[in-house]
């Protein structure tokens, strides 16, 4: 084969897609636990600067080298990615929220609350879920419709919006937030979607009721533990949970499902 017809293969071969992670892979057709996740290394970027702090502080009981040593950690995987030009979008998250904790714990001189932003974010997550529930507007369902109509992939979202736009030439121009209320009208996605929502009142739940006691006894060691054993591994099991009734809701919708 000539180097003209390498190139002309190379030009015509699918480009791959990017793995499914976080919310992303609930519209996935196959679930993948590490690539949701965030693979290996976004595994160990979100767990790292919190072991590093609770080890420090376990072996110290020091509190300043333990904020050093964590936020130090969470720097050094942002400007690992910076240096690879990778993205680093998941990076600088694990960073903020690792700065926010480092600043209360740093302010009040406690080393517990290096977790504080953590258990109000839970619940506000909590209340945002169950009120998401009650008024019948279950927040996994506006999650994921506003990715399947694209908007958290905007090369998704024009692709989609000219093939409306050339299948659609003599019919009004339909909103573009349209899909996100559409869904509301089949019972059985409501209902889906309902159900999904309750496995993250579930995941919020769990959390605040394990590591709220442990925080108000400054029990730190054991509050880190915690941290780490219903981060990941729980926010993976709830999005697998998750995806399977989603999965469903799609298939019952009429999309194809391989």
């Amino acid at each position: 084969m000539s180097s003209t017809d390498e190139e002309h293969v190379d030009d015509h071969s699918p480009q791959q897609t990017p793995p499914a992670r976080g919310m992303r892979s609930l519209t996935a057709d196959t679930f993948s636990f590490g690539e949701a996740v965030g693979g290996v290394r976004g595994v160990v970027e979100a767990v790292l600067p919190g072991l590093v702090f609770v080890v420090v502080f376990v072996i110290t009981e020091d509190l300043t080298p333990s904020l050093v040593a964590s936020a130090a950690a969470a720097l050094v995987a942002v400007v690992a990615r910076l240096v690879q030009r990778t993205p680093v979008t998941q990076a600088l998250g694990g960073i903020l929220g690792i700065a926010v904790g480092v600043f209360w714990a740093w302010r009040s001189g406690e080393a517990q609350d290096f977790y504080v932003w953590g258990l109000w974010t839970n619940a506000a997550y909590l209340l945002a879920f169950v009120v998401s529930i009650v008024v019948r507007w279950p927040l996994v369902g506006l999650f994921v419709e506003a990715i399947r109509a694209g908007f958290s992939d905007p090369a998704r979202r024009a692709e989609s919006s000219a093939e409306d736009s050339a299948s659609a030439d003599d019919q009004p121009e339909r909103s573009p937030f349209a899909a996100l209320a559409d869904w509301r009208s089949d019972p059985d996605l409501v209902r889906r979607y309902t159900i999904a929502s309750w496995f993250w009142v579930g995941l919020f739940a769990i959390r605040l009721a394990v590591k709220v006691p442990l925080y108000l006894t400054g029990d730190v060691g054991w509050l880190g533990t915690m941290h780490l054993v219903l981060g990941v591994p729980l926010w993976g099991l709830v999005l697998w949970l998750t995806w399977v009734v989603v999965r469903g809701a799609h298939a019952k919708a009429g999309q194809t499902v391989d």
